[in-house]
């Protein structure tokens, strides 16, 4: 759970840095349909960042194997995801935009192993009481 902290947090940072990169430097520099796609990438980044520090105090609960590989599916997703947005506008080159869909289905999946964890936590807490 420490690294998926550590990403968690680089994570939001990045996501907020390239949002204000985003608002005042591309901007004035790509078109807005190239800005709407930085936005894009941001926006989820910090979606999932957020998911990933939810996962990370779940974890500091209870352990729970699930709950980690979701994480690292979503640090991957991001990756995947943002990362190849955010150098398809930085570059322009089209053919990194088809490294995207293989982003958004980590995220699909993450959520998908997410919500196994979350109902074995779930069940575990209701076992305790």
């Amino acid at each position: 759970m420490k690294g998926l902290a550590v990403c968690s947090a680089i994570s939001g940072f990045i996501a907020v840095a390239f949002g204000a990169f985003g608002a005042h430097v591309l901007r004035a520099t790509v078109a807005p349909e190239m800005l709407a796609v930085w936005e894009t990438a941001m926006q989820y980044q910090m979606f999932h960042a957020l998911a990933l520090l939810c996962i990370v105090v779940a974890g500091s609960r209870m352990p729970n194997k699930l709950l980690c590989v979701s994480g690292w599916i979503f640090v991957v997703g991001t990756l995947l995801f943002s990362g190849s947005l955010y150098a398809l506008v930085l570059t322009g080159i089209k053919a990194l935009g088809m490294i995207t869909p293989i982003g958004g289905v980590l995220f699909l999946c993450g959520w998908l192993v997410l919500a196994f964890a979350l109902v074995r936590f779930v069940a575990a807490q209701q076992a305790d009481h």
